[in-house]
């Protein structure tokens, strides 16, 4: 009976080891990239261990211009300084607050693009009113604008004259006033160009203009668009002959 129980408690003994060292094999072995056990209170026997030696952990560094930010602390937004628009003012005229204006409403909004395309818009108006191109000064034209323009071009077609104009262009575009009107943002620019115009009549005979002659024009034009409008496109609302 001994050695009965004996035989069967060495193999239970050796079957065992067998599985432990199975085990350790499978479950304890480290590469080297095992986490640290997670202590909740490590960080603050830290702080109290610089508390005891009297010592201040200096700040966290971070690359750049990265700054931490620490709870309960908020950073402050960066002061951008004011955008200097004054190139783009008409000499003596400050339409600095006209403008930001229409910026705080369209976002989009930029004096330096605006003019570019002002001056574009100029050209093709004085272009199309020439030739009696109802449909381009249809587009670009506020109504009352345009019904005055093709008021005029209908008074040409019926005594039978003709406009022929050469543009030669454009010496300068200048903000002369800006701002809202309830939506809808107003910007009225100082335009002086070059051109070459000459009207004649159903015998081709001058009647008015020379063509040899540049003239020297100035207009003032104030361009507006609905700033609540997803249309991007500027319209002329108002024309008038500048000094």
């Amino acid at each position: 009976m001994n050695g009965f129980f004996d035989i069967y408690t060495i193999l239970f003994l050796v079957l065992a080891i067998v599985l432990f060292l199975r085990l350790r094999n499978v479950l304890g072995r480290r590469t080297g990239n095992e986490r640290p056990p997670f202590d909740p209170y490590s960080r603050r026997d830290t702080a109290k261990a610089d508390d005891q030696t009297g010592d201040t952990p200096a700040p966290a560094k971070v690359d750049g211009d990265n700054v931490v930010t620490l709870p309960g602390q908020t950073r402050a937004a960066p002061v951008r300084p004011a955008p200097d628009w004054s190139a783009y003012f008409v000499p003596g005229s400050d339409s600095r607050d006209g403008l930001q204006a229409i910026a705080a409403a369209d976002r989009n909004f930029d004096p330096g693009s605006f003019v570019a395309g002002a001056r574009s818009a100029y050209e093709m108006i004085v272009t199309a009113f020439a030739e009696g191109d109802r449909k381009t000064l249809r587009s670009l034209l506020s109504r009352e604008v345009y019904d005055g323009f093709a008021g005029a071009i209908a008074e040409r077609e019926t005594a039978g004259q003709k406009v022929e104009m050469t543009f030669v262009g454009i010496d300068e575009a200048l903000i002369a006033d800006a701002g809202m009107k309830g939506r809808q943002a107003q910007v009225t620019l100082q335009i002086r160009s070059k051109l070459i115009s000459v009207t004649k009549d159903a015998d081709g005979k001058v009647v008015d203009g020379d063509p040899a002659a540049i003239a020297d024009v100035t207009d003032v034009w104030t361009f507006a668009r609905d700033t609540g409008s997803r249309d991007p496109n500027w319209n002329l609302v108002a024309t008038e002959a500048g000094d």
